[in-house]
C-alpha cells in the first residue's frame, strides 16, 4: 500500500531518471554496444546509479503503476554491464 510521501519521492525519482540518469545511461549503452569498455567514470557512475535504484526501490513496489518502468531500468542496467563484461574479455581484462 502505497506511503502517504510516495508521490513526492517518486516524482523527485523520476525527474532524477529523466533528467540526469537516463541520458547518461542510455549515452553509456551506446558506447558498450560499439564494443567500448567502460571507463572508472562509467563505473562510478552506474554505481551510485544502481544505489540510488536500490534506494528507490521500496517506493516502487509499492506503487504498480511504477513496476513496468522498475523493470525496464533494471533491465537497462543489466544489458549494461551484461556488455560491458563481454566487452572486457574481448578486451581482455583490466
Amino acid at each position: 500500500m502505497p506511503d502517504e510521501h510516495d508521490e513526492a519521492v517518486l516524482q523527485t525519482l523520476l525527474d532524477r531518471l529523466l533528467r540526469f540518469r537516463l541520458p547518461r545511461l542510455q549515452a553509456v549503452k551506446a558506447r558498450v554496444d560499439k564494443g567500448e569498455r567502460l571507463t572508472d567514470e562509467d563505473i562510478g557512475f552506474l554505481k551510485a546509479a544502481m544505489a540510488d535504484a536500490q534506494d528507490g526501490q521500496q517506493y516502487v513496489a509499492r506503487n504498480p503503476r511504477f513496476h513496468e518502468l522498475g523493470a525496464q531500468i533494471a533491465q537497462l542496467y543489466g544489458d549494461i554491464v551484461g556488455k560491458a563484461m563481454e566487452n572486457e574479455q574481448s578486451h581482455g581484462s583490466r
